[in-house]
C-alpha cells in the first residue's frame, strides 16, 4: 500500500466522521428569533422564551428527505471505500473499485448539497428555495457536511492519483 492510498483512506475516514456528526447534530439551520430554533435532518430542537429545550423528530419535506437519503448513502459509500482501500493492502486489484465507490460518494454528497437549499421554503424557515431569510443561518452541522464534501473530493483526487504531492 503506497502513501497516497494511506492518505486517501485517512481523508475518507475524516470525511465519514464529519458527515456522520453532521447528521447526528440538529444544527443544519439555526435561528434565535422568538427563542432558539435548531433544525436538522434527523431531529430538531426548540427553546421558546427560556423554557426547557424540546427536541423532536421532524417530518421532512421531500427536498430534505432526499438530502438525508443522499447523505446516508454517501456515508455508506465512503465507508465501503475505506474498506476497499484497506483490502487493497492484500489485493491491489480492488483499487479501481474503491475509486469508483469514492466517486459515487462524492456525487451523492454534491447532490445533497445542491438539493438541501431547495427546502428553505418550509414553514419553520419561511424562505424561498436557495434563499435563506436573514433571521436564519446555517449551523455547525451544515458546515461539517460541506467540510465532509470537500474532504471527499480531495480524497478522491488522492485515490485517483490526480493530485500528486511531492514527498
Amino acid at each position: 500500500m503506497d502513501k497516497l492510498t494511506v492518505i486517501s483512506g485517512a481523508l475518507f475516514l475524516a470525511a465519514d466522521i464529519f458527515a456522520i456528526v453532521s447528521l447526528a447534530l440538529p444544527d443544519w439551520i439555526i435561528s434565535e428569533v422568538g427563542g432558539d430554533t435548531r433544525l436538522g435532518l434527523l431531529w430538531s430542537c426548540m427553546t421558546i422564551y427560556g423554557r426547557a429545550q424540546t427536541c423532536y423528530t421532524p417530518s421532512l419535506q421531500p427536498e430534505w428527505m432526499l438530502t438525508l437519503i443522499c447523505v446516508i448513502l454517501g456515508c455508506v459509500s465512503v465507508t465501503a471505500t475505506i474498506a476497499l482501500l484497506a483490502v487493497s493492502h492484500w489485493d491491489g486489484h480492488v483499487i479501481p473499485y474503491a475509486r469508483w465507490v469514492g466517486f459515487m460518494a462524492m456525487v451523492l454528497f454534491c447532490l445533497a448539497a445542491v438539493i438541501f437549499p431547495m427546502g428553505f421554503s418550509m414553514e419553520e424557515i419561511g424562505g424561498e428555495p436557495y434563499q435563506l431569510p436573514s433571521s436564519h443561518q446555517v449551523g455547525l452541522s451544515y458546515i461539517f457536511f460541506v467540510l465532509a464534501l470537500w474532504i471527499t473530493v480531495v480524497s478522491e483526487l488522492f485515490a485517483g492519483k490526480v493530485c500528486l504531492p511531492h514527498f
